[in-house]
């Protein structure tokens, strides 16, 4: 694998952990009906900007469904 290669996979990796933690974040907001608040605000456009960027792996085969 070349160097530029295991970068986009630390990336991947990254983007996927955050996604992991955001969505762990929201849901335990949910659970605290906490919904409404700025944070968990915050937290939906960070998951849906997430969301957009593993599409796009996703979209030119680099990420495996």
């Amino acid at each position: 694998m070349s160097e530029r290669e295991e970068k986009f996979e630390k990336m991947l990796q990254a983007i996927q952990k955050e996604y992991n933690d955001t969505v762990s974040k929201m849901e335990k907001l949910k659970m605290e009906d906490k919904t409404k608040t700025v944070t968990y605000k915050q937290l939906m456009s960070t998951k849906v900007a997430l969301q957009n960027m593993l599409s796009r792996y996703e979209i030119y085969g680099l990420l495996e469904k």
